[in-house]
This record gives structure tokens, sequence and C-alpha cells, in this order.
């Protein structure tokens, strides 16, 4: 193994500025250099001219940055031939090789000389395990004007597979055709792939590039993604019209999706009119049971039945038991754990599931001994195990041990030096890369200490984030940490929510981060979307927030904790059907309210939105976690033992979480 002490100078000598030192002055040693880097930066930025660097600027550990940002400008106004801008370039990622500053600059540079088509040198520096679509297209242009095209057939093809447009491909692509290599077949392939994405107007694009016989069935496929009973209604009233077998099951699937009641009504007229095959049936019966079960339609379990055994894969079959659940089938939902392979059956999940229909089919010793099993694994199934065997339950906690001279000297680790001073700066994705860049520079043992360094920094996000990488999941005190209490404790007094299940939402909405933005545009610590923000302050009489205000926490937590209020009063104190309206929105919540009083447990198992049944156990957990670092001892399980209510009726849950 290679000795932790000897890497480190190892790295200082080449990762380093000449001249660079850690020194320590006080707390923040690059105080005042880091000011003027944010000066120098900033001039780049608004294209001024270039002042003198001071010794101070030139050994700041970010330095690199600044010189980059100079290349990249320079190489904005390149044109033509190289120049100055592209020796610059060169002579940077040459020393900064595989460092993330190198490798962003590299990147930049590609790009320009592809622009300006200077392949010999675009090929000279490109590496194709850094590259993303557009670069790589552009290698497959170089190799073809300079005449390096041994393999290159291959290459293109396996990228023409794509399900999107790829435009900077198009030239590859037309010379592949021109060698009579963009067959048939591989047109047949990427239009398939883009109808399996529904990405239709692509598909149609491509499908007619075929010969006009062999592009009709692949239009038909299309449309019947579109107009799904349209087109099926044809099918029905046209036996003999020709069809593929998998456009068909695309559109039935996809009319199932949209309508289940559509499907009911026509699955018997199909498989009749058409003479479907047993297996054909059989798929066409497994697409509307899924869609039903989604919808928790009492007829989901008559379409399992028809399925053939041989398409009761693991995923049906968790379905099936779902399904089974909602309708109270203990004898279904123990046959079908039963008939999952092996792996699937010794998930908590289904070891707890099976415990409970043991229990309700009245063998309490299987149930107990099987709940039993459940408790060790930290997680929602090990709660509610808990409170099924009426028992409190306390986390096993497994601390990461805190090596402190181990944890001094990969602190003065050049490139976790630079993450620190990103991660100051606000430079949030800069900093991840330099972090999992000196991440992999350790020996393995001494990556675990790295998590302490950045709970010592306030990086909550690499915290968990670098925990869960190297798979250390149980160390709760350093991977739950309670950072803007006073926001917190401010807002659960203003909405009247406890102080813990504000801090399980922001740990699952924003690991932290006050200034994370989903794709879908919600901001901040709780993930707000702007109107729902706004509308919010409107309804609690508080300022409305600018888009920008959402990323303060004193702005963000006080309107998220009302929001979640606002979804607890809504759906009658049901804090449960409260977090899965704040991950899938109260209109999705409210279709999802069972018409009877259900157990919780059911209820929770049957969210159709795997990510939203997965965000309300992640929370109450963390909740319970939250909860016993606060306590200090095993926390009560029975109030998870409770029922989720049908719409306007009464429930024994309460905000008890």
């Amino acid at each position: 193994m290679f000795p932790l002490h000897a890497l480190i100078r190892l790295l200082a000598l080449v990762l380093l500025p000449i001249g660079a030192t850690f020194a320590s002055s006080a707390d923040d040693p690059f105080k005042e250099a880091r000011r003027a880097f944010e000066r120098a930066y900033a001039q780049v930025e608004k294209g001024e001219p270039q002042r003198p660097d001071s010794e101070e600027l030139r050994t700041y550990p970010l330095y690199p940055y600044l010189q980059a940002a100079r290349v990249q400008r320079a190489l904005a106004g390149a044109s033509g031939e190289l120049g100055p801008a592209d020796e610059r370039a060169e002579t940077f990622i040459t020393y900064y090789d595989r460092e993330p500053v190198g490798k962003s600059l590299r990147r930049t540079w590609l790009a320009s000389l592809a622009k300006r088509k200077q392949w010999a040198k675009f090929l000279e520096h490109y590496r194709a395990e850094e590259a993303d679509d557009a670069l790589e297209c552009h290698s497959f242009t170089a190799r073809i004007e300079l005449g390096r095209v041994e393999g290159l057939e291959r290459e293109i093809a396996e990228q023409w597979l794509t399900p999107r447009s790829v435009p900077d491909c198009r030239e590859a692509f037309e010379w592949l055709r021109a060698r009579n290599q963009l067959t048939p077949a591989l047109i047949e392939q990427r239009v398939r792939l883009a109808l399996g994405e529904r990405n239709l107007g692509f598909a149609r694009q491509i499908a007619r590039q075929l010969p006009p016989d062999r592009q009709k069935p692949f239009l038909q496929w299309a449309d019947l993604l579109e107009r799904p009973r349209r087109e099926i209604d044809e099918l029905i009233a046209a036996p003999e019209k020709p069809v593929m077998d998998e456009a068909l099951l695309a559109g039935w699937t996809w009319l199932a999706r949209r309508d289940p009641d559509d499907a009911l009504v026509r699955y018997e007229k199909l498989v009749r009119t058409r003479r479907l095959t047993p297996e054909q049936a059989s798929r066409c019966a497994l697409e509307l049971a899924f869609a039903l079960a989604w919808d928790r339609r009492p007829e989901a379990l008559h379409y399992f039945s028809k399925v053939l055994p041989a398409h009761l894969d693991d995923y049906a079959l968790e379905w099936q038991a779902r399904a089974a659940l909602w309708a109270g089938d203990w004898p279904l939902v123990s046959r079908s754990i039963a008939a999952m392979s092996g792996e699937q059956r010794s998930q908590a999940r289904w070891r707890y599931w099976a415990a409970r229909a043991a229990e309700q089919t009245g063998d309490a010793e299987l149930a107990r001994s099987l709940y039993e099993s459940v408790l060790i694994d930290d997680n929602f199934y090990s709660v509610m195990a808990a409170a099924r065997l009426g028992q409190p339950l306390a986390p096993h906690p497994q601390p990461v041990v805190r090596n402190t001279t181990e944890l001094a000297q990969i602190g003065q680790l050049p490139p976790v030096v630079r993450a620190r001073e990103l991660f100051l700066l606000g430079w949030r994705s800069l900093a991840n890369s330099e972090w999992v860049y000196a991440i992999d520079t350790l020996p393995e043992p001494a990556r675990a200490q790295a998590v302490h360094l950045a709970a010592e920094w306030g990086w909550h996000y690499q915290v968990i984030a670098t925990a869960a990488r190297l798979s250390l999941f149980n160390d709760y005190p350093l991977l739950y940490p309670t950072p803007f209490d006073r926001e917190v404790r401010a807002a659960s007094k203003l909405a009247r929510v406890p102080p813990e299940l504000i801090y399980s939402v922001m740990r699952q909405e924003s690991l932290y981060q006050a200034d994370a933005v989903s794709p879908a545009g919600a901001r901040g610590l709780l993930q707000l979307l702007p109107e729902t923000a706004r509308r919010t302050a409107r309804a609690w009489k508080r300022r409305r927030p600018s888009v920008d205000d959402l990323y303060e926490p004193k702005v963000n937590v006080p309107l998220g904790a009302a929001l979640l209020r606002t979804l607890i009063d809504r759906f009658q104190g049901q804090t449960i059907v409260a977090l899965a309206a704040y991950n899938a929105g109260p209109n999705a919540a409210a279709r999802w309210l069972p018409g009877r009083a259900l157990e919780s447990d059911i209820w929770i198992e049957n969210i159709p939105y795997n990510e939203t049944r997965s965000y309300v156990q992640r929370i109450l957990w963390h909740n319970l976690v939250f909860n016993w670092l606060q306590e200090g001892k095993p926390q009560r399980t029975d109030v998870w033992l409770a029922h989720i209510a049908p719409p306007d009726a009464e429930t024994s849950l309460g905000a008890n979480f």
C-alpha cells in the first residue's frame, strides 16, 4: 500500500502551482487571496484588460482556474489557423493533464478546434473517455478528414444507435451511408429505440429513410403510440390488417396506461378478433394488470390471473403482491412473494410483507421470525416490523472512526484544498469535481476520513454523498446533521410542524444544499417551485418571494414548513399523505386516497410512483433517526400503525411524526 504521507508529498510536487504553500495564518489563511481571485476572475468575465498578478494571487490554490478562464476567453476570439491561444491551451492542459481544471479546458479547446476544423490538433488531444456526444462526433469527422478510418464504421454505427437526434454526427452518418453501411437493419434499430422513448417525430423521420415497404409498419407503430384508442379500434374492426406484435403491444400498453377503462372494454374484443396467441394475450393482460394496479383497481387481480407464469418476472410479481395487499388477499400475497427470485425475496420489503401475510393467515411463529429478521435493516420496514412486534426501535449506528493525524494530512492535499476553496466561493459543481478527484487519489482505507473533513467544513451534501459512495450508511450523528437551526425552529413555531420532520424533508429534498435546483425548477433547502412558494406566502400573509429569495434559508424553510402544514391540514392531519403530496403534488395524492380506511403500510406500498413511495418511506425513517438523535433512546413505533382515511373522513393518523 502506498503510504498516505508519501502520496501527499508526491501530489504536492506534481499538482501545486509553483510556490504554493498551506501555512496557516488563522482559521482562513486564504481570505485575502480569495478576494483577489474573485476580483481577477470578474475582470476576465467582463473582458477587462489583464492586470499584473500579485505573488499572493499566483500562489493561491485556485490560480489555475483563473489561468483557465483567461485561456477560454482567448479561445472565444480564436478563428482560422492555430495561434497563441492554442499554444496557451496546449501548455495548460499538458501541465494539468488529469485534473478537473485541465479536463474542463480540454473540452473547451477541443470544441474550438472542431469549429475551426483543426483536425490534426483535435485528434492529438482528444480522449474518448472524457468526451460527450458532440466531441465524439467531431472525432469521427476528424478521422474521416485525415483518412484515419480503421474501425470507424463500427464506431459510427454504435453512435448511430441513439433514440435522439445527434446533429454533430451528421457528417459521420452521411459518410457511413455513402459506404453502404447505414443498412435498413441499422435504421430499423434506431427507429425502435426512438419509439421506445416515445420520440415519435424523430422515429418517423428516421423511418422514412427506409424503403416504403419497410417503413410502413414503423409508421403504424408511431400512430399506435400517438392515437392508441383509434388505432386499436381499427385493428379490432379489421382483423386482417397486418401489425407487428411489438407495435400492437406498445399501443395497447399506452392505451392501458392512459385510460384503463378504455382498455378494459377492449381486451376481450382484441383477443378474440385478432386471434391473439396465448402468449400475446398474456402480455396484453399483464400491461392492463399493471395499469389497473397503479390505479388500485380491484380488476387488477383478475388480469394478473390471465398472465402466463413465464411472464411473471420479479417486477410483475411485485405489483401482483401490491394489488393483493390492496384487495386484502393475503394468500395471494404469500404466493406472489414465494414466486419471486431469491434475491428479491430476501429484501427487507418482501420479508416484511411475508411476515404480514403469515400473521394474517395464522402462522404467528413464522411472522415473528420474519419480523425479527427485518429489525436489523435500519429502514422503513424495520420500523414497521418493530411496530408489529409492539416494541420501540433504535437505529444500529456504525461510527466512522476519526483518525486525527490522517485527517490533517488529507486536509493538506492540493485537490482537497482546492475543493474547499471552491466550496467557500459557492462554486459547487467545480467543488464537487475536485472533491471526487481528491477522493480517487486517496488509498482506500483513508477515504472514509474525508467524510469527517467535509463535516468539519459544513459541506453536508458531500458528507452524505461521499459516505454513500463508500457504503457508509450508519454513522448517524455524522450523516444526520441539524444546520440552519434558527430557521428550522422559527419555521416549526410558525407552521406547527416538528423540527425533526422539517429536517427529514430537508435532508431528502436537497441534502442541505441551500442553492439546490431540481430539473423541474424547485429551489432551495425544501425545494419549492416559485409559483408554489408565492401561493404559500400569500396564504400565510408573508412577503412575496422572488426566485432568488428561495435560496435564502430564512425564506425557504418557513415557506416549506408552511406548505407542509397546509398539506397536512388539507388531508385531515394525515402526515403520510401530506408527504406524498409534497413530492408528487396534492392532486396526485388525492387520487391515491382509498375508498375505505386502509392501513398506512399498505397504502404507502401501493403509491404508484416509485419515486414518491421511496420518498415517503425514507422521510419516515429519517424522522425516526432525528428523533432518536434528539432524545437518545429507542423510539416508539406504534404511531406508525395507523389508517389512511378516504376523502373527508376522520382518521386516526395525525401529525405525529
